[in-house]
């Protein structure tokens, strides 16, 4: 046989047993000086400035790097259950709300039923469901980008909320959530507030009501910390233990010891965490005004971006024009939204240099 031909043939045999999905497609990480990167809702600000003391004194000790971190990730979860005011039975912290999410998937949604999440919502949601094959459903939202509750109460093996939602922005109050998941007790709610703190009301009160209610969390925006991968979880105990013990079935170390003793001090600094987080809200209220008054149209945004579209510009060639101005923004080629544009909130002198290059181009 050809030794082309053979080596081919056993490719496409190895091939047959390969998990072959679409993979979710981060936000560029852009490798450019002097831009103005509004495409990843990363938070403007530096983090705590007990994070940086931290690792001035980690950098002092890198002895503790040889040993393993705390596979229990004891001194996060005690800082967290001191701050919330819940027991460590309550909580579940992993390398970034993505992971805490996948794994939720990998625990919960394992029926043959389908799960049930919006149709324009966070595009990671059915990259899991397919990687874990995971029948799934996608409910579509209304022209407002609202959910209807009653599009939910359908068969379904679980239901995942990002609450407020990306890339929207919308966010339903507490009351909504409430009365949603009166509605469903009988599988796993997940209720995603990455972007809870710009705004919105959280559900973890709820978790004590509803012990098939899962609420997740994340360092990356409010906190200043993407760069570490920070997430968590709130649920009731039966449900923590179900998902830790998938967790320690997959990696013991999820959670790195830099991660662990940053994390920490970043949770002692609540002035500095509420002083950032009122900037940016009030830098995104400013920004939403400005926004109107070229002619732009979005949902009230209660997240770190504002989720916009204008009436007489195609949004990429919106997006194609700010990049040639050094301004970097998310747009995504997906059916109903691909006229918006996703504008993270930077600093006032950001967005006020946004605003006049879209006054320029428009």
């Amino acid at each position: 046989m050809d030794e082309t031909k053979e080596r081919a043939e056993t490719l496409m045999s190895w091939e047959e047993n390969v998990r072959k999905v679409t993979p979710y497609v981060p936000g560029e990480q852009p490798r450019i000086a002097n831009i103005i990167k509004l495409n990843t809702n990363e938070n403007p600000y530096p983090p705590a400035p007990g994070v940086r003391k931290a690792l001035e004194i980690l950098a002092g000790n890198t002895d503790v790097l040889r040993k393993y971190p705390s596979p229990t990730c004891d001194q996060l979860e005690e800082s967290l259950g001191k701050y919330y005011g819940i027991p460590r039975e309550n909580l579940f912290v992993g390398v970034g709300s993505d992971d805490v999410l996948s794994m939720a998937f990998l625990t919960f949604f394992h029926g043959n039923k389908p799960v049930l999440f919006p149709d324009i919502t966070y595009s990671f949601y059915d990259v899991w469901a397919d990687v874990y094959r995971i029948p799934y459903k996608q409910i579509p939202l209304d022209e407002n980008f609202e959910i209807h509750e009653e599009d939910y109460e359908i068969e379904n093996g679980g239901i995942v909320i990002a609450n407020p939602n990306a890339p929207t922005g919308v966010a339903k109050d507490r009351d909504w959530i409430d009365a949603f998941l009166s509605k469903h007790k009988d599988v796993v709610v997940i209720v995603d507030e990455a972007y809870v703190d710009f705004g919105a009301e959280s559900a973890l009160p709820l978790i004590d009501k509803y012990d098939n209610l899962l609420v997740v969390q994340t360092f990356s925006k409010s906190r200043s910390l993407a760069g570490l991968r920070i997430g968590m979880a709130f649920g009731s105990a039966k449900l923590i233990h179900y998902l830790k013990d998938v967790k320690f079935s997959v990696n013991s170390y999820t959670m790195n010891q830099p991660s662990l003793m940053l994390a920490t001090e970043s949770i002692a600094d609540e002035e500095y965490f509420r002083a950032n987080l009122e900037k940016v809200i009030a830098t995104r209220e400013s920004t939403k005004l400005k926004l109107k008054s070229l002619g732009f149209r979005f949902a009230d945004s209660k997240a770190n971006f504002i989720f916009a579209t204008h009436p007489n510009k195609p949004a990429e060639e919106i997006m194609q024009a700010l990049r040639a101005e050094g301004i970097i923004v998310r747009h995504f080629k997906k059916p109903r939204i691909d006229n918006y544009l996703r504008i993270s909130i930077g600093t006032d002198e950001e967005m006020q240099r946004l605003v006049d290059v879209l006054a320029k181009i428009l």
